[in-house]
């Protein structure tokens, strides 16, 4: 041992008490309802991979005048699924990007629906919805692959649905309601 080194005395272990043993698994410290640490301490925790994807559709700010000047929001459109057949169109808001974010996949997998494909990954027959101004129209075309654009494009992909043509009737660019508008569209669909 050199001089710089110290030793300090090491204190006998005392018995643990099945109670401290219990706060000692669960993190140390005392708990609250949700099993989880006190103080929100998940930033380092890893995250679990969803078994969705996820595409934003589109990211508004959005702002109100206040007294001391204008305060900021963020609202977030967003399309998940599995592309396997299972889709979902969710809105968040929040002050950050990240919040809005995580607000809007929960909506989302609220408003899932499982379409009704056929073995080439095809709908079935022709449908088509109205969502507030969007009208939307799907139909099968056999080998043509997905003639889409907007955001029924997006919604057709991460449904797992392909060899389809759409036409949007509408005059609107909103891009949210063209997206729930596809979905309610593909909830339609009935399998033969």
């Amino acid at each position: 041992m050199t001089d710089t080194e110290t030793t300090t005395p090491v204190a006998p272990q005392a018995q643990a008490t099945p109670e401290a043993e219990t706060v000692r698994a669960r993190g140390g410290r005392g708990n609250d309802r949700r099993g989880g640490p006190r103080g929100g301490n998940r930033r380092n925790m890893p995250r679990e991979r969803s078994e969705f994807e996820q595409a934003t559709i589109e990211v508004r700010r959005v702002a109100r005048v206040m007294a001391g000047g204008r305060r900021f929001n963020f609202s977030v459109s967003l399309v998940i699924g599995d592309k396997k057949g299972r889709v979902g169109v969710g809105l968040g808001k929040g002050a950050d990007t990240a919040l809005a974010i995580d607000k809007a996949a929960r909506d989302a997998k609220k408003n899932m629906i499982t379409v009704a494909r056929t073995k080439e990954n095809s709908i079935p027959h022709g449908v088509s919805a109205k969502y507030a101004s969007s009208t939307i129209e799907l139909i099968p075309s056999k080998g043509r692959g997905l003639v889409a654009g907007s955001a029924v494009r997006t919604v057709l992909e991460y449904a797992g649905v392909t060899d389809v043509a759409s036409k949007i009737h509408t005059r609107t660019k909103n891009k949210l309601t063209i997206a729930r508008a596809t979905v309610a569209a593909l909830g339609t669909i009935k399998s033969r």
